[in-house]
């Protein structure tokens, strides 16, 4: 077991889904009232698709701000929406910004090509010849649509994250590239103010950016000092490491969060993996278990102690702030018990009063139940009750049967559940919970495939 871990941090200060979405809302309508106000009289049709265009440009330029805040990681975004729903939304407004892209380039093309007389093909070679930074903003377009193609679900299954990270680096270079186009021949900026506005939205975004996933892990560096203490091998490719460092209460990480961890190694220093706590944090040390899935985490059995370390975090919403009940159910599949078994330390440590907590933990093979021997240690609290499943779904061990899971939950609707695993087994157990008549709301889990 680690060592005793600290009292709990205190509730931190987040954004609402509510409060985020109104926000982006009233910057939507924003931008639009700034198309308004430098928009004169539309005479006929071509002027109308022309504004139509601009709107498209002036919306696509404003999501690309919005789709960089959602992964800015600032912790008041993150820690109230969770990671994972981020990067959902994240994804989608990508698609909705090659969609507005399209859109604006298509019906620019078309406006200007209905008020000139001039066909369509030749006013797209007169506009990207002719007209300052068109051409960059179309390589900007092409590499946005790359990244997008590449992170698109059954593509992103065939490529190694290696290769998904290189290349989505490559957003920043296409958003660069469109900038330039939007200042130097958008019409909505002839104003000063309305370029100055502009710059400072994209310059604010950029300082979120740079702080969060540039400078405070390099400040996190120089304050707490944190290194490779040790590795441990768990099982069959999974091992834990130990982060050793000072004060790290300051950081206030809680059960069940994670960190982005850069291992400052020739191989490693130049990407940033996400690893679950997989104990309670404690002053001097934090606790990761990583299975082999990629090359990256195959390569992390052979750190060795005192290898440098660059960590960004704490991140995630799967917390015990987020109970509503007084109950506790936790729900693992293989190495998805890393967040959890933290956050039963978190449980055992508060005691019975806070109410019962049951973790139910499945595995295909005995093999796959990793640190069983903390978890059964941890079960003798009177307050936690502890189930293991072996094999595939539907077996006769299943514990995803509506029954089973009655029987051994009785009071599953008075319970809190915290979910993770492997996505068949995210989808099975979120699917058993509904119909066993839990609601949404008391239903708790974060994605980590992103």
């Amino acid at each position: 077991m680690p060592p005793t871990s600290r009292s709990a941090p205190r509730r931190p200060r987040t954004i609402s889904e509510r409060g985020l979405v109104g926000a982006v809302l009233l910057g939507a309508v924003a931008v639009l009232a700034l198309w308004w106000h430098d928009t004169t009289m539309l005479p006929g049709l071509g002027e109308w698709v022309t504004a139509a265009g601009r709107i498209a440009g002036l919306l696509g330029g404003y999501t690309i701000v919005i789709a960089l805040l959602l992964m800015c990681r600032a912790p008041w975004i993150d820690h109230g929406l969770g990671t994972d729903r981020l990067s959902r939304w994240h994804a989608m407004s990508g698609r909705f910004l090659i969609g507005l892209l399209s859109a604006h380039a298509v019906l620019i093309i078309w406006g200007y090509s209905l008020t000139s007389g001039a066909g369509l093909l030749a006013q797209t070679n007169l506009m990207l010849v002719a007209v300052p930074n068109v051409l960059l903003a179309v390589i900007g377009y092409g590499l946005l649509v790359l990244v997008g193609g590449l992170s698109a679900r059954q593509v992103r299954k065939r490529v190694n994250y290696e290769t998904w990270y290189l290349v989505h680096l490559l957003t920043y270079v296409a958003i660069g590239l469109s900038f330039l186009h939007v200042l130097s021949t958008g019409a909505d900026f002839q104003a000063g103010w309305a370029k100055a506005l502009w710059i400072s939205l994209y310059a604010g975004v950029a300082g979120l950016l740079l702080w969060y996933r540039w400078l405070n892990p390099v400040r996190n560096a120089v304050h707490h000092h944190p290194q490779v203490g040790r590795v441990t091998v768990e099982g069959p490719g999974v091992v834990s490491i130990v982060i050793t460092g000072r004060a790290f209460d300051r950081l206030e990480a809680q059960a069940g969060q994670f960190f982005r961890w850069r291992f400052l190694t020739p191989s490693g220093w130049w990407q940033s993996h996400p690893y679950s706590l997989s104990a309670a944090p404690t002053d001097s040390e934090l606790r990761i278990t990583v299975k082999g899935l990629g090359r990256h985490s195959a390569e992390l059995a052979g750190l060795n102690p005192g290898t440098r370390v660059l960590m960004e975090g704490p991140y995630g919403a799967l917390t015990t702030h987020r109970r509503r009940n007084g109950g506790v159910l936790l729900l693992a599949g293989g190495i998805g018990i890393t967040p959890l078994r933290a956050m039963l330390e978190h449980l055992h440590r508060e005691g019975p009063a806070t109410g019962p907590a049951t973790l139910i933990y499945r595995g295909r093979t005995a093999t796959d139940l990793v640190h069983r021997a903390e978890i059964d240690q941890l079960a003798q609290a009177d307050h936690i009750d502890v189930h293991y499943g072996l094999g595939d779904p539907g077996g006769a061990d299943d514990v995803f049967v509506d029954a089973r899971l009655a029987d051994l939950v009785p009071d599953l609707d008075r319970r809190d559940v915290f979910l993770c695993g492997p996505a068949p087994f995210m989808d099975a157990a979120t699917a058993c919970l509904l119909r066993s008549g839990v609601p949404q709301r008391h239903i708790h889990a974060e994605r980590f495939e992103f």
